[in-house]
């Protein structure tokens, strides 16, 4: 058991300045002084407690309180949730009447959004689940790529006061937003830019529930690539679509793996370092972490899972539209998924590992054709997801025009253009003799 504070008062004493004002005669400015302060009794005070490795919720509160109480607020306890599921470090808040120290409340934290708060009175114990409050805002966020992606919103001046694992959260979107067009593991550049508007849930703390990205530029050896996000049905299930109502989304992912090294790439020949001969590689190599989780590329049906030679422990994944993908040396397989077992893209079906002929943890990745042909997953020309339907074209249009104004509300990121646009401008310079 861990104190954080010991007697602690929950609220440090408040000192009120109050002003007096003197009776003034006429033409005579005000004469104001200040009282003596006064200062406010708190109305509990408070201990914080963390739960310990194989310790009990009623034996951490057995110095507090007798085995009879401990079983009312234990029962009290189970309305809302199961103390058998409490994690070691769990943060427990003690609250006690300030004149007798007697205990008047427990707070258990189930996480950082919901706290079982359970409160004492003559009668007994009563529980409640109280969910932390949060309110809404907007980042704007622009900046240019020095070296990663990742480093480059990690360190954006614009960010320092957000939490890292909310930084790394906003990356996370950002990649998953445009993961069918610019692979951030090996495409991105020195001189990139980016630049998005991102709603969040923000807690008292400052840490983020949720959010979701409204709209985004990445602009990528020059190519501009954008997203918008549309929700036809009003229900939470929408897409991104780019500035011309396209889906940025594609039948197949541009890697099975979040952020990993290519270690070998596609080629009629490459000396292999087990067999110590020339030979072709008809896939991806992905240097990865044993373990690391791998996702299916596409939707489609499980069609082998098992050895399968010298790819060790395999995946075979056929989709709708006639592709097969492959999936080597892997470690394990994820639990449920099976021959037979329909997959979506992005869920996980295995673990990276170095099963069959391999030096090191790596995923072996294949796409094949509708003839069982191996092709280069990275040069594919991908088919792309519905655009948006004709019938929501004019809100989608009012929507668009609204978010992509969000992201030219960022200083220096100036105006969002089309491709057309652009096509248009270089045109007219061209007809004007440039």
């Amino acid at each position: 058991m861990g104190r954080t504070h010991s007697h602690h008062w929950r609220d440090l004493a408040t000192v009120f300045g109050a002003v007096a004002v003197a009776a003034c005669s006429p033409g005579r400015a005000p004469d104001a002084g200040t009282l003596d302060p006064v200062y406010a009794r708190p109305a509990e005070e408070v201990e914080i407690l963390t739960l310990g490795r194989n310790q009990t919720l009623g034996g951490l509160l057995q110095e507090w309180m007798d085995p009879n109480e401990q079983y009312g607020l234990l029962l009290a306890f189970r309305e809302q949730a199961s103390p058998r599921r409490m994690l070691p470090e769990t943060e427990i808040t003690l609250r006690f009447r300030p004149d007798d120290h007697w205990l008047r409340g427990v707070d258990v934290a189930l996480d950082a959004d919901k706290t079982v708060r359970m409160s004492r009175d003559e009668v007994g114990w009563t529980s409640q689940v109280v969910v932390t409050p949060t309110f809404v805002d907007t980042l704007f966020v622009s900046g240019e790529i020095n070296g990663t992606l990742w480093g480059s919103v990690i360190n954006n001046v614009g960010l320092q006061t957000i939490p890292t694992d909310d930084r790394n959260a906003l990356i996370d979107r950002l990649d998953k937003v445009f993961q069918w067009q610019v692979d951030f593991s090996r495409q991105i550049r020195v001189g990139d830019t980016y630049r998005f508007a991102f709603e969040r849930e923000v807690r008292p703390d400052g840490s983020m529930r949720g959010g979701r990205l409204l709209a985004a530029e990445l602009v990528n050896s020059g190519a501009a690539f954008h997203a918008v996000w549309f929700d036809p049905n009003g229900d939470g299930q929408g897409s991104y679509y780019d500035l011309d109502g396209n889906s940025v989304r594609r039948a197949f992912l541009l890697k099975p793996l979040e952020f990993r090294r290519i270690s070998s790439r596609f080629t009629t020949g490459r000396f292999h370092p087990i067999l110590k001969r020339w030979r072709a590689h008809r896939g991806i190599d992905y240097a990865a972490d044993a373990g690391t989780p791998i996702m299916a590329t596409g939707d489609g049906v499980v069609t082998h899972r098992g050895p399968k030679g010298e790819l060790g422990n395999a995946v075979e994944i056929r989709h709708p539209n006639g592709f097969t993908t492959r999936y080597g040396h892997m470690r394990a397989f994820r639990r449920g998924v099976n021959v037979g077992t329909r997959v979506h893209q992005g869920d996980i079906i295995g673990y990276v590992g170095m099963t069959g002929l391999a030096t090191g943890p790596h995923l072996h990745y294949e796409m094949l054709d509708r003839k069982g042909n191996r092709m280069d997953p990275l040069s594919v020309d991908l088919p792309a997801g519905d655009p948006v339907p004709r019938d929501d074209r004019s809100r989608w249009l009012a929507e668009k025009n609204a978010r992509v104004a969000l992201l030219e509300l960022i200083p220096g990121a100036g105006p969002v253009r089309t491709a057309a646009q652009v096509d248009a401008a270089s045109t007219d310079f061209e007809d004007a003799g440039g």
